[in-house]
């Protein structure tokens, strides 16, 4: 009797545990990765990978602190403000009024010390795979010795929201270091 009840509750855990993660974006990088990427290309599209998943998917900002504080991190989307600690402070902003928000990496490119993901985000959860929602986002790091040291990005707005409030936040520059 013992058995089957605990097989139950087992199997009622897993049930649960698997749509709570059925429901969380995850960047699956061995699906994205490419054949002709070097060893090093692979190790730095695995670092941005990390990254990204905890920064934009996880919200697990602590982790991106601890892993990623680097004071070399130049941040030239001049809306948001530089270093790690700024990207950071932004985006705990942003997700306590989106808390949904997600980063759904479409592709990613790796050329040397450059990788590109070609994302679509979203802020809700029912707008996820919706590519009418959200926003179209390119984003570029450069690392060094396994350090991202630089950070670019190109945002498409997708809806008539995302392109409003593109309008209304897009305006406060929020550092000096030029968008190339």
């Amino acid at each position: 009797m013992w058995k089957t009840i605990a097989s139950a509750l087992l199997i009622l855990t897993s049930s649960i545990s698997f749509a709570q993660t059925a429901d969380k974006v995850v960047i699956d990088l061995e699906t994205l990765q490419k054949p002709h990427w070097t060893e090093q290309e692979l190790s730095n599209a695995t670092v941005i990978t990390d990254f990204v998943q905890n920064l934009m998917n996880d919200h697990n900002f602590d982790y991106v602190l601890k892993h990623y504080n680097d004071s070399a991190y130049v941040q030239h989307n001049r809306n948001l403000p530089d270093k790690v600690t700024g990207l950071v402070g932004f985006l705990k902003e942003f997700v306590e009024d989106y808390p949904d928000y997600s980063y759904d990496v479409k592709h990613i490119y790796v050329d040397g010390n450059y990788v590109i993901f070609h994302s679509h985000a979203t802020l809700d959860r029912e707008d996820r795979g919706n590519d009418e929602k959200g926003m179209n986002i390119i984003d570029t790091w450069r690392l060094e010795d396994g350090r991202i040291v630089e950070h670019w990005d190109s945002i498409q707005a997708l809806d008539t929201f995302m392109r409003f409030y593109s309008l209304v936040s897009g305006g406060d520059i929020q550092n000096g270091n030029g968008v190339f």
